[in-house]
């Protein structure tokens, strides 16, 4: 019989890597107080009509890439290809106006994505979240943006760029789809198959398409910045005043009009590395009329997501550090069977001192046990019989070579 195996475009994080997880996370929690953003944990799985009036009928991840299924109830449940319309769906539901304005969350876990699997892109990911819900502000926006900005250099990423643009409102964007629209027109025949099937219902994505010659035929395309209403136009100046007084570093790209329906004005991606081979790390902006689509009163909002596998990749090929990795401080040696018992008690008096200790469960002599603590502990706390008669433990450096004879309580001291 074949053995059972991980569905495609899933994977394993084993230990090996799942602590460069927790140091990228904690910065994440650590940056996250330091903006006054408070965690929020919200449901893998939502109705799906959330995601269909939130993201939009017309967008990839609606059409495309959702993992939906009817349950037992009948209900059409989708598991989340994204955090933000829950994170508004959750403000509405718990009432968040009523508190201080705008509620600053943030959250972080798996989300799913039938798509095609490739470096650094699963069908199962994780995704940052931070979302400031109930202010239209510009000088949110630009909070937003500064904490993606200092989470990256926190995490040594290099080169940092915000790539900027804005999509306009519902009272301008109109204008400029049609503006679009007749641009294209003329050479609709050579447009790709996708960007034909957008070219009505969402004709700003085929400025995002990656098709060699649907980026030709957008090149001369006419910039949103040309058709923004004056409210705006004046949002978009007042965010690119706050970017420049606190020194990012600015590019403005037409194309970017990011991938979901419900972004309006502001739309900003970070990038990070040398000029030439840029990753983007994040992806954010506005999205004011969220929350009416999916059935709550007007909420402004501004965010951002980041995932996680992207983050790490970019680090690891830049050389960013992780910190230290975790390994035992020490490995408790039973010298022989009858001192295993004693040497379990130790180990335990370590732990409960916050001292990270293992020790051998196989049944290895004392070489193979001495063996195991050089390759995974700092130091080893080797009890015999001897030792435990005299009360006493030997205490070795195994990056020294040193060793010595200690209480327990001067072991614990000396190790804390």
């Amino acid at each position: 019989m074949e053995a059972v195996k991980a569905p495609r475009g899933t994977r394993d994080i084993l230990g090996d890597e799942s602590w460069k997880w927790a140091y990228v996370t904690q910065m994440c929690r650590n940056v996250a107080d330091d903006y006054g953003y408070r965690e929020v944990h919200l449901p893998i799985f939502e109705h799906t009509e959330l995601f269909c009036r939130g993201v939009g009928e017309t967008t990839d991840v609606v059409e495309k890439e959702m993992y939906t299924f009817t349950d037992k109830g009948g209900r059409s449940i989708t598991l989340r290809p994204e955090l933000t319309a829950s994170m508004v769906r959750s403000y509405l539901e718990n009432e968040m106006n009523k508190g201080t304005q705008p509620a600053k969350l943030w959250s972080i876990g798996p989300m799913f994505r039938y798509e095609r699997p490739q470096k650094g892109r699963y069908r199962q990911f994780v995704q940052l979240d931070i979302e400031a819900l109930g202010a239209q502000d510009a000088f949110v926006d630009l909070e937003v943006i500064d904490f993606s900005m200092e989470l990256y250099r926190r995490l040594g990423l290099s080169n940092l760029q915000v790539v900027l643009n804005s999509v306009g409102c519902p009272k301008c964007r109109p204008v400029y789809r049609k503006a679009l629209q007749e641009y294209l027109r003329p050479r609709f025949d050579e447009l790709c198959d996708s960007c034909k099937s957008r070219f009505d219902r969402n004709p700003l994505r085929i400025l995002d398409c990656k098709s060699p010659i649907c980026k030709e035929i957008t090149e001369g395309a006419p910039s949103v910045m040309d058709h923004l209403c004056d409210e705006c136009k004046e949002h978009f100046e007042q965010l690119q005043r706050g970017l420049d007084k606190i020194g990012a570093v600015v590019k403005h790209d037409k194309r970017l009009v990011r991938g979901l329906d419900y972004y309006t004005k502001t739309a900003y991606e970070i990038l990070s590395g040398d000029l030439g081979s840029q990753n983007a790390v994040c992806g954010g902006g506005r999205y004011d009329n969220l929350a009416e689509a999916i059935g709550g009163p007007h909420v402004p909002g501004v965010g951002f997501a980041s995932g996680i596998e992207r983050v790490i990749l970019t680090m690891e090929a830049q050389g960013c550090s992780f910190g230290r990795k975790p390994e035992n401080k020490v490995y408790v040696v039973a010298a022989e069977p009858d001192a295993r018992l004693d040497a379990m008690n130790l180990m335990r008096t370590l732990r409960m001192n916050r001292i990270s200790a293992d020790m051998d469960y196989m049944g290895r002599a004392m070489k193979g046990q001495m063996k195991t603590a050089g390759a995974s502990a700092e130091y080893a706390c080797i009890l015999g019989m001897s030792e435990v008669e005299r009360g006493v433990v030997t205490l070795k450096d195994l990056k020294e070579g040193v060793q010595e004879e200690l209480t327990v309580e001067q072991i614990v001291n000396k190790l804390k």
